[in-house]
């Protein structure tokens, strides 16, 4: 998407570490315009395959999800990352490792939320590693519902869990792909 990756190159600030901060634009303050053109074009991405819920990670990710529901005119769930005293009854869950944080956490769905019934979109901000849509998958599985797919704003392609996903029979749509990020702050995009 070009708009995506044109927002990337000039306010994407590259960190050490591989890490891309865009906290100016996507997941901290946020250019709706954008979002809107984001959640769009998942849309586009997935239309006709009957997608009725949209599942993400608490707490960058509801941003995109909840743009892309309301696009698809479905319910949007997320998963909290610790379970609290309103998340009671079954729960499905798993665990996840964080790249950004490099920390472990146990996410958790109430059980009423994500049912046999749904066929299941699952949408990041971004995609690293894999390790959220691993377990957002799993949360899936847990709940006999179908996993359509995934959209994620930002894949850093060059940490290999987009292709691991697809490996395994994930579709992964990326609005942006990035191929590399160097220290010097040089980005580039995989077309």
């Amino acid at each position: 998407m070009q708009l995506l990756e044109d927002r990337i190159l000039q306010e994407g600030v590259v960190l050490p570490g591989g890490v891309l901060k865009v906290g100016s634009f996507l997941n901290q303050k946020i250019d709706q315009r954008l979002l809107r053109d984001m959640a769009l074009e998942v849309e586009r991405l997935y239309q006709g395959l009957d997608i009725n819920k949209v599942l993400t990670i608490e707490s960058s990710g509801i941003a995109i999800a909840s743009a892309v529901a309301m696009e698809m005119d479905v319910p949007m769930v997320f998963a909290k990352k610790h379970k609290t005293s309103n998340v009671d009854g079954d729960v499905l869950t798993a665990m996840v490792h964080s790249f950004t944080h490099g920390t472990d956490y146990q996410i958790v769905v109430s059980s009423d939320y994500l049912t046999s019934d749904d066929r299941v979109l699952l949408v990041d901000d971004f995609l690293a590693m894999g390790n959220s849509l691993k377990g957002l998958a799993k949360l899936v599985d847990e709940a006999n519902a179908t996993l359509i797919g995934a959209a994620v704003s930002v894949e850093k392609c060059f940490q290999g869990g987009g292709d691991e996903l697809r490996a395994n029979g994930m579709r992964v749509e990326a609005l942006a792909g990035i191929a590399s990020m160097e220290n010097d702050g040089t980005i580039t995009f995989r077309h």
